[in-house]
Formats: structure tokens, sequence, C-alpha cells
């Protein structure tokens, strides 16, 4: 984590800016003092936070990077827009829908509440006259009262207002005044539709709004894949021969260290400059990606257009336009709709700094949509009352998601924790603050204990312990740890304890050494014999950062193998006073902080990216696999990623493979730079990483991902990080493609029909039923998330036979250091290794 006490001033607009972010509150204890203006119906008076105590003090200072308070995406130029509503107030009080454009915060549209209310759902209906790449709806609630900010909500786009299709995003949001940003995949469109489905605080049947302003391209069009460059030419303009090397080639030669530039020696060419792609083939496009000169400012594109031909002669309109930030990172132009062509061309009409009239080009890319069977698809972007920096996956198909004291920021010891469960089913997210554990639940370390509970220690407040109980929807305090922590690592035991190492974020200084939770007892007991400091890395902060998110595997006996981010491994055993011992060195990995490790089999492993430092550092490609055979581990490398990646999540899927989501190349908390969109699919039995569909929005630090019940991976979160551009308080649910025939529809799946218990112990056998044939069964164990670790993922192949059609013999192995007692989900697989959907069963 970061130091802790982030505060930066910034314009009621930028506070707002953000694609994906959804900065719900500045602090959780924000009122809005009213004035006496009467606007609309007033109800009974709700309580609010206003009474709630002051933040602590945070015990770190620490510096939010400037890109971080930069808006992703440009704010669109409103000019010729109308705006048109279900229903407005225009007899209690100017309430028409056209105030929302005006750019007066003190005027607002309101539902019709005079005589008979209108009943929710309202909704407001922007016209651009124009279409545009969008990318999100910035929602400013009224500043004067309370009545009719927008609870759950849903927005859809249209190229002509009459055809919507699905919303593009949904969520609940905070009951404050604070200005929203409502981001989804980016996408081209004239019509924006913002649809309230409850008022925030359930004061009544209506709903009001300030004002609305839309975000443009940001640069991560959602759902394409990096078309191949076999083949492809590239012409110019104008290129600079004759004193260096600038020719049209070179950005398609894949080396981003070569560059094409403008005619610069002589008279330089004057601007517009533009550079051709010939592809040799007419294809679908649907984005172009620049990548700016590395050794220089000079030349970066500034002001540009794209247009495309499918001769090379007749170029149409834009299908891209803009103005590109003046700095060195990749940038991407979303088209406004996807393309058939065969040539491309940027024009580049000014140079991004004014420095002079020439351009420059590192690399070109294209981006073509997605082929669902191949690479998976998105589903729309949730937007949640909080930044979910930690989740768990919880029976009845409930995700549980927490942040910090605030839902926008974390600092200081404050003893209270803001959550949210969504409903898997519904997409519904619901809010909730926990007070009575006297736990600030941030950069926690999680352990899913043996009888489904979930048990979530230190953070900012560093000794406390809390578990959250699934079956009652309650929290409880447990007996605290005897060493005050944060950034810890857990995992269960086979035994059924907890264990937990590291963790120099919080308390005070000295070892993190482990300690082991008695579910019995429900105490702690000190392990001496297991200090962390043979398990850190060599980070130049020390301690600090260095024992942070190990990655730690259990296995029989009550031991555990802690596989990194050090590159050297150990063995580690927990009975008396506990043991750590080397197990040799992750093959020739350096430290790889903030990368991960998956099992994807039995006592097989997947270790992935990272950085030698927690920040500051390039990250790796590298990946390597750990096999676990006895007191024996080895690590071989396998192949690469395509992108260097920290801060990524990676999730083991039912038939074997890893998908990987988010990170940065150059890892930098609370920064989108660098971010790498494009997620990565590993597959055991070629050591390979193939791309997925890309993200419409990045996930970096303080992001998560978890397996689901379905088959599917939830993929949310980043920031927290208060007054930033950065905060994504959302999060988008990624279909593989083993589920997906290439037009997108769903493929047949396998059917569990009946024979699964609620509970079963180790080493018995089940009789399940499926609606057909089925070639194999896995147990995948329900997991927690947070800050790229997730140590209670395990993929768990089961031995079965068939009894007579539509029924199996199961059998759950007997060694406990194989299925850890807990909560898992079995899913059924057929021949094609497509998944049913999973029935939950806790294994004793």
């Amino acid at each position: 984590m970061q130091p802790r006490g982030i505060r930066v001033r910034r314009s009621p607009l930028l506070v707002a800016l953000g694609l994906g972010s959804l900065i719900v509150g500045l602090t959780p204890w924000l009122g809005v003092a009213s004035t006496g203006v009467k606007s609309g119906p007033i109800p009974r008076p709700v309580p609010t936070g206003s009474a709630l105590p002051a933040a602590k003090p945070a015990p770190h200072h620490g510096v939010v990077p400037a890109n971080a308070m930069e808006p992703t995406a440009p704010v669109l130029a409103r000019t010729g827009w109308t705006v048109t509503a279900s229903d407005e107030e225009s007899s209690g009080e100017n309430g028409r829908a056209a105030n929302v454009l005006d750019g007066d915060t003190a005027t607002i549209w309101h539902s019709k509440w005079t005589g008979t209310p209108a009943p929710l759902p309202h909704t407001l209906t922007v016209d651009m006259h124009r279409t545009a790449v969008v990318s999100a709806l910035v929602y400013q609630p009224r500043v004067v009262g309370t009545n009719g900010r927008v609870g759950e909500y849903s927005i859809s786009l249209s190229t002509d207002g009459l055809n919507w299709g699905s919303p593009v995003a949904t969520g609940t949001l905070a009951d404050d005044a604070v200005a929203k940003t409502l981001g989804f995949a980016p996408q081209g469109a004239r019509f924006v539709r913002l649809t309230a489905v409850t008022e925030a605080g359930n004061r009544g049947p209506w709903t009001s709004a300030a004002e609305l302003n839309l975000l443009g391209d940001p640069g991560t069009p959602a759902a394409t894949v990096d078309l191949p460059r076999t083949g492809w030419t590239a012409t110019a303009s104008d290129e600079e021969t004759l004193k260096e090397n600038g020719r049209a080639a070179n950005v398609l030669d894949g080396d981003d260290g070569t560059y094409w530039h403008s005619r610069w020696s002589g008279t330089p060419a004057p601007l517009p400059h533009s550079l051709t792609v010939d592809m040799h083939r007419t294809t679908a496009v649907s984005a172009l990606v620049y990548q700016p000169r590395k050794d220089g400012a000079n030349g970066r594109a500034g002001t540009y257009t794209v247009t495309t031909s499918t001769d090379g002669t007749t170029f149409g309109t834009p299908v891209a336009s803009g103005t590109w930030r003046d700095d060195d990172t990749v940038k991407t132009a979303t088209f406004t709709r996807t393309v058939n062509a065969r040539f491309i061309r940027l024009a580049v009409s000014r140079e991004a700094g004014n420095r002079g009239p020439w351009t420059s080009a590192a690399e070109i890319r294209l981006s073509g949509p997605a082929n669902p069977a191949v690479h998976g698809t998105w589903s729309r972007v949730t937007g949640f009352p909080l930044v979910p920096v930690a989740t768990a996956v919880l029976p009845g198909d409930k995700l549980l998601a927490w942040s910090a004291y605030a839902i926008d920021r974390f600092g200081g010891s404050n003893g209270y924790t803001q959550t949210a469960i969504m409903d898997l089913k519904t997409g519904r997210v619901t809010q909730r603050r926990i007070d009575n554990t006297g736990h600030d639940m941030f950069c926690p370390g999680i352990a899913m204990l043996a009888d489904g509970r979930v048990l979530v220690t230190g953070g900012s407040n560093a000794d406390k312990a809390s578990i959250y109980d699934p079956a009652t929807d309650a929290w409880s305090a447990t007996t605290s740890m005897n060493i005050a922590r944060g950034y810890q690592a857990m995992t269960l035991l086979s035994t059924g304890e907890a264990f937990v190492l590291g963790g120099s974020w919080s308390g005070a200084t000295g070892d993190r050494a482990g300690e082991v939770w008695s579910p019995d007892t429900r105490t702690w007991r000190k392990l001496p014999g297991v200090p962390a400091a043979p398990a850190m890395t060599a980070d130049p902060r020390g301690a600090y950062r260095a024992d942070n998110h190990m990655w730690l595997y259990a296995t029989s006996g009550g031991k555990v193998l802690q596989l990194g981010p050090s590159k050297r491994m150990n063995w580690i055993t927990t009975t008396g006073n506990g043991s750590i011992t080397s197990a040799g060195n992750r093959a020739d990995s350096q430290d790889a902080m903030t990368g991960n490790a998956v099992p994807y089999d039995i006592g097989k492993l997947l270790t992935l990216g990272g950085s030698p430092a927690y920040e500051k550092t390039p990250a790796t490609p590298r990946a390597y696999t750990v096999s676990v055979d006895g007191d024996q581990a080895k690590a071989v490398r396998t192949g690469d990623l395509a992108r260097a990646r920290a801060f990524s999540n990676s999730v083991v899927l039912p038939d074997g493979k890893v998908a990987v989501f988010g990170g940065q190349s150059y890892p930098l908390p609370f920064s989108d730079a660098t971010s790498v969109l494009t997620p990565e699919l590993w597959d055991p039995a070629t050591g390979r990483f193939t791309p997925l569909a890309t993200m419409g929005i990045p996930r970096n630090y303080h992001s998560v991902a978890n397996l689901l019940p379905d088959g599917r991976i939830f993929s949310g979160g980043g920031g927290l990080c208060g007054d930033c551009a950065t905060n994504h308080a959302d999060g988008s649910v990624f279909t593989p493609p083993y589920l997906l025939n290439a037009d997108g529809s769903p493929k047949p799946r396998p059917v569990i029909t009946g024979g699964v218990p609620p509970r079963a112990a180790a080493g018995t056998s089940l009789t399940v039923g499926t609606g057909g044939p089925v070639a194999s069964f896995v147990l995948m164990r329900a997991a927690a998330a947070t800050h790229s670790t997730d140590n209670d993922q395990r993929r768990v192949p089961l031995a079965s036979t068939a009894v007579s059609p539509g029924s199996y013999t199961v059998s759950i192995p007997a060694d406990k250091g194989v299925v850890l007692p807990g909560t898992y989900m079995l899913f059924a697989l057929d021949a094609h290794g497509v998944p049913s959907t999973a029935r939950f069963i806790t294994v004793t």
C-alpha cells in the first residue's frame, strides 16, 4: 500500500473525471447543508453520515502520482446538445431537463412531483446530434437538498435514438452530493440515456440531477485484439532519410527504439503529416494504437484524425479524431464504428507540444473485434458504491467486497469498514458499513475458513481480526493477533487452522513472524521459529515493502510452501514453534513483488509477472511452473507473457488454464499509466499465453479478480486514492472462450442435476447426477483476492466413474493437503472442456 493520508485539492469538474471511476464521496461523513431553498417535495428527514467521527490521522504520508489526478478521457464539448426526460417538474419548480446542460449546478432537472408524482424509473436522454466515442457519463447530483439522488441506475447507448440494446452499465450510487463518473466500455453513439431505477435514500419516487457530462475516447477500446501485422506495409506523406533513418516502415518493425519521422532536414515538410498502413487484405478494424518515440519528445502526435479506405484512393469521413496528451505513453484512437478496410491513415495536424512542424511514431498497431470463441467477451460494467479492493466469493451466488473506512480512500485506523455485496444473479449491489468489529479492514490478510466463513486480519487496524459468516450475513470480532500487520499473507492449513506471515506495512517495526489461528480456541499461537526475514525480497525500502503479499501454498501435515514473491522459496512447518527452511530458488527468477502464483493442478502452480521492487521498477513478462512433490519443490520457466505486468490478477479456470487480467508494465500505485489492457490465457498443455478480449477499464493497483460459480470471472476495482481520476468503483464479468461459440452465443453446457450435499468429508465418494454425459469433475475452492494475491485458489481434479447414463461416482481425495477444508465449487466438464454451473459443497 502507498503511505496514507492522501489529500489533493482539485476542481469540482476534475473530481468527476476518470474512466470507470465512481467517485462516491470526498469523505463518508460529508453532508450537504440546507439553505432553505425550496426544491421538490420535503420528505421525512433521514439519517446521514454527518454525525460520524472524523477519521484518525494517517501514520504514513505520501504523494499520489501526478497522472492519477488527470482525467483518463476528455470531457466532450456540449455545444449543440439537447436533452429530454421521461418526465419533468415544471409547475412546482423549474425542474426541466434542459437544466442539466446549462453549466449551472444550482439549477436542476427533477422528475414530476406535483399532484401525483411520476413513478420510478425516470430517464434522461442526451442527444449529442453527432456520433462520438463515449466512455462514461458524469452525474452531478443536486448540490442543495437531497431528494432525487440516483441510487440504482442503468446507462444505455444508441446511434439513432430508437434502438438501444442492453445497458452498457448498471450499478448503485452512494447517497451523497459528490459528482460520480459512471464508466463503461467505450463505443460510438449519438444518444446516451441514464435511467434511475431507485432513489438513493429511498425518500420517494423521484429523481434529480444538476448536471450531466460525457467523457470521450479514453484510449481503451474494449473487446478487441491486436491484428497480426504479417505482410503489412506503411507509407508516409514524407519521411526523414538524410539525417536519420526515419522511414515509415519503422512503425511496423516491432522495435520501439526505431521510428518514423517527418522530413526535417533542409526545409522541414509542413504539417499535416500522414502515415498510411496497407494491410494487403480487407479486414474489420476497431482502433489504431499509436506509440510515441522513446528517445525524445519531438514529433509526438497531438491533434489527429483516422480515416479508412478499401482501395487506397478514396478515404471516407474520419472514424476517429481528437488530441493526444504530450507524453510518452501509448495512445489508442477508438473508432466510432468498426469498419471493413484495407488502408488505415493517421493524419496529424498539430505536434503535441507545439515544438515544431513535425510528426514521429515508433510503432503503429491496429485492433479488430475479438472472436468470442477464441478471445471471450466482457459484460456491461457494474458500478459499486465503493472501490472493491478486496473480494470473496460466497455460496448463494454472492460476491463480498470491501474498501476501507471510506468508499474511495484509505488512511488512519478508524475502526470501521465500508462493505458491499453483489448478487451475481441479478447484478444488484448493496452497501453496508461494518462498525461492530472495531476493524478498518483495508490492506488485510484473508483466509477462507474450513466452515466457509471468511477470516480477515490486520491492515489499517493492524492487530485486529474479524470474521464474516455468509450463512448469517454477519460480521464478528475474533481475538486480535499477537503481531500487528498490514499487507500480510494468509492461508488455511490442512489442519483447519489459519496461518499468517509478514505484513510490515502496518504496526510497529520488527520482524512479522508467523502465527496460527485456531478455530477451536479462537486464539492466535506464535511461531517464533518462522521469522519473515528469510522470505523477504530485496526491496530497496526494506521490510516495509519486502515482506508483503507472499505466495503461500498449504500442503499436508500443516506445512506451507512459500514460493514467492522472493526469488528464494521456503518450506514452513507450523507445529510447535514452527520452522522455515530453504526450498531453493524459483529457477532463474528474480524477486517478483506484485506478481502472483496460482495452483492450476494438484501440486502444480504457475507464477507470473511482478517486479524486483514494489514500485517504480520495470515489470517482468516471465512465468514459471512450480511442482510440489513431498518435500521437494521444483521450478521451471514456462512461456513468457506477451506483456510484462505487475499488479495483475490471475485466476485458474475449471479446465486448468489460467487467465491473467490487468496490471502495469511499470508499476506505480494509483496510476493508470502503462496499463496492460489485454488479458492473457495460459495453457498448461502448451506452456503458452494467448491474448483475450481487451478490457475497457484499466485494472491495476487495488484491483481484484475472482472465479464465479458459473465459470466466468469478475474483474474490478483499482485506485482508492480519494480525489483522483483513477478510482474504479466498478467491475465487469468476463466470459471465457470455453463458454462461447464464434457468434458469441453460449455453448451447450453440462448440467449437475443432483447428488451434491452441502457437506462431505475428505476421502468420501459422491453419486452425482448430470443432465447428460460428462468427461470430468473438478473442485474449485471459493477464494478471496486483494492486492494481486489470492492464496485461497485451488483446483482439484477428481477421479470419477460412470455408473449409468447421467450418474457418476465422484471421489474426493482423502489428503487434506490436497483438498484443504472449506467451501468449493463442484464443476462438471464435457469432452470439450466446457464447464457446468457449479454446485457449492463444503469439504470437511
